[in-house]
């Protein structure tokens, strides 16, 4: 799937949430959820802290539950610098645009008004993006294990990939990892890797 940061638009949802669930294996609520208190760009690393769900009818931003894995900083590689950065502009240009209009909010990824982005519309706007690359369709949720997949493809210690996943056992990311990756999948991460980068920079 191309990851155009270029064509995020006023109230779609930020290609920077598609590269969090990828590269770090965010929930759905986890990514709608992130404020921006809990992301360090000069330092490179955020902080799962809160999540956005509806709940009976109720949209709710609430702190996450706190354990030892769920507390612990993630690292943000380059291209997640690089996509958030350009959400900050893109976010603020919204903000002008909205004028009195605008919702304030520390949510990192927000309708063109600055009002949480409704679950149920970052599904509609994921599969449409599937659906436009044409690549097979898969769930929200499934991102998780594409994103198991690809650490285990690029010989992440399975240690490692248990931390950016925030398993509780280390049998979870065991069972993605006992899947050898051939040498075309290596071929094709190298590609894919080239591709995002590019386009990161353009």
């Amino acid at each position: 799937m191309q990851l155009h940061l270029g064509d995020e638009g006023e109230g779609r949802v930020g290609a920077a949430a598609y590269v969090l669930i990828l590269v770090l294996g965010l929930r759905r609520g986890e990514v709608l959820g992130l404020a921006w208190d809990c992301v360090d760009l000069g330092g490179e690393q955020l902080w799962i802290s809160r999540q956005l769900t509806r709940v009976s009818g109720r949209l709710l931003h609430r702190e996450t539950t706190k354990t030892d894995d769920s507390t612990a900083s993630l690292p943000l590689f380059g291209l997640c610098v690089s996509a958030l950065r350009h959400r900050q502009r893109v976010q603020e240009e919204a903000r002008k645009a909205a004028g009195d209009r605008w919702k304030p909010s520390d949510l990192t990824f927000t309708t063109r008004t600055g009002t949480p982005i409704e679950p149920r519309n970052f599904n509609r706007a994921f599969e449409t993006h599937c659906r436009n690359a044409g690549v097979p369709r898969i769930r929200v949720h499934d991102t998780r294990h594409t994103c198991a997949s690809l650490l285990a493809a690029l010989d992440v210690h399975p240690r490692v990939a248990m931390r950016i996943l925030r398993h509780s056992q280390i049998s979870m990311t065991m069972d993605v990892y006992t899947q050898i990756p051939s040498p075309e999948t290596r071929k094709a991460l190298d590609r894919l890797n080239e591709r995002l980068t590019a386009e990161s920079d353009g």
